[in-house]
């Protein structure tokens, strides 16, 4: 058996929080150039079903980040006791305002809810979340289109950090429609060698312990545990749980990693970010303008 390594590392955070930033001035700079070029301000609607306190949270935050970045938010607040069916026909006549250029519905809906057919309303063109299975189906085939939030963010972070995925060991623990299961698509898409994992999976730590490249998105408090960390790896935590805390261990994982995201301050961000750069990026392709910025 092949000696371990044993110095300890250091990890370098990766700033999300910076990165982020970057993306939101140079969004603000394209939205004014398309304002000033068609009189139309880039519109985002932000459809929230009830009063989740964490979703409120979000959505509130997301509209601020709107408002720096030049964007419009329309915010449309839906009862708690709203049926699938209206939910649709809200989505629907959003999708049909020329006047909204992207929509984001904020998840979970409800247990009541079929949140499929929700997403599913909302026009792709507009679908600046990335949650349609028209998205999921261009992150897949690397063709144009909207990538869903969370894992652009990521890759966006990786390219920032210099991190090529290419000939890498990437290990995915986590398989949602909107994170795992994208994010693992745009690795394998950058050459990476992929592999999924979740929260069933056997012999989980063995395989942990390959990845060069981890993206922790279980949604469990440091369920990846720091002794696991392949010494260098780029560790990504893309998990958030009571207490900022992510999935993975974070003060062990961060003696062995090389890069190393923190929570908050990490992925959160870069979501963000990308909301509304593509939020931009549709309202320019609805208004039949590029920008030269």
């Amino acid at each position: 058996m092949a000696a371990q390594p044993t110095e300890t590392l250091n990890a370098q955070l990766m700033d999300g929080t910076a990165v982020a930033r970057r993306i939101v001035e140079r969004t603000a700079a394209r939205a004014a150039a398309l304002t000033e070029r068609t009189g139309a301000t880039p519109c985002l609607a932000t459809v929230l079903v009830g009063e989740d306190p964490a979703s409120v949270t979000y959505v509130k935050m997301k509209r601020n980040r709107c408002e720096k970045a030049g964007i419009r938010s329309r915010h449309v607040p839906m009862p708690a006791d709203t049926t699938t069916e209206q939910l649709v026909a809200k989505l629907t006549e959003l999708s049909a305002d020329p006047e909204v250029h992207g929509i984001l519905l904020q998840h979970p809906c409800g247990e009541h809810i079929d949140e499929r057919a929700a997403f599913e309303a909302i026009a792709p063109e507009k679908d600046v979340d990335g949650v349609t299975m028209r998205s999921f189906a261009a992150m897949g085939f690397a063709l144009p289109g909207f990538a869903s939030c969370t894992p652009g963010g990521i890759m966006r972070l990786l390219d920032a950090y210099d991190v090529d995925p290419t000939g890498k060991r990437a290990v995915v623990v986590g398989r949602s429609a909107i994170l795992g299961k994208p994010v693992g698509m745009m690795l394998l898409a950058r050459d990476a060698t992929v592999t999924y994992c979740h929260s069933r999976t056997r012999e989980l730590s063995s395989l942990v312990r390959e990845a060069d490249i981890l993206v922790a998105a279980v949604g469990r408090p440091e369920f990846i545990k720091g002794a696991d960390i392949k010494p260098g790896a780029v560790v990504i935590d893309a998990g958030y749980n009571a207490g900022n805390v992510g999935d993975v261990e974070f003060a062990a994982a961060a003696e062995r990693a090389s890069l190393i995201t923190p929570v908050p301050g990490g992925v959160g961000p870069m979501t963000i970010a990308v909301l509304l750069e593509q939020t931009l990026d549709a309202a320019e392709r609805q208004l039949g303008t590029a920008s030269a910025v």
